[in-house]
């Protein structure tokens, strides 16, 4: 975990400085203008969405369409905090009755009135191992949340019009052999 949240801060300082070096090299007007795809990570970093909703606020008018990403992060994270909060009160019963059933060599809790005790160490293990997965689970989202208002930043003023186009077409190479033809059109 530790090793992650390192190698998390160093993505963010290397992409700092080469945003920065980079806007060194732009003249002074042209800088305001730009869209940052730092600025569009750190708002996903500060609130997740912040930076979907920042770069759908910087699209052309007829192009928005970032905004609808923002209601899937927020499910992801609360289905993840949900199944967390659940597991770890289902380890913290399982172990409450485990140390209850030691000492008192008898059940507690209704919930584990049908388990022996090793049902109930069991138990234990699978919400411990739950709880963690679902950790991870909620550092992903988060995480993907923070990459995507990155990505998508860049992309906010990128122009595909129809000059661009690619045509597959099927072709004879050879009198026996057949083949595919590709052709880039760039106009």
């Amino acid at each position: 975990m530790k090793q992650l949240t390192v190698v998390f801060y160093l993505t963010f300082l290397f992409y700092g400085t080469a945003q920065d070096s980079l806007s060194t090299v732009l003249p002074e007007n042209q800088d305001d203008t730009l869209h940052s795809p730092k600025k569009a990570m750190l708002y996903s970093l500060a609130l997740p969405g912040a930076g979907q909703i920042y770069n759908h606020i910087a699209m052309p008018k007829g192009k928005k369409k970032a905004f609808w990403k923002v209601p899937i992060i927020y499910a992801g994270l609360g289905i993840t905090t949900y199944f967390i909060l659940e597991n770890n009160k289902l380890k913290n019963d399982a172990r409450a009755e485990y140390e209850f059933r030691i000492a008192n060599n008898m059940s507690n809790d209704a919930q584990f009135a049908n388990f022996n005790l090793s049902g109930v160490l069991t138990t234990y293990n699978q919400s411990l191992r739950n709880r963690d997965l679902m950790i991870f689970g909620a550092i992903i989202i988060y995480g993907l949340n923070i990459l995507d208002a990155g990505v998508e930043a860049h992309f906010v003023n990128f122009d595909v019009t129809d000059d661009l186009s690619l045509q597959i077409k099927p072709a004879v190479l050879n009198s026996n052999a057949l083949g595919m033809h590709l052709s880039f059109n760039f106009r």
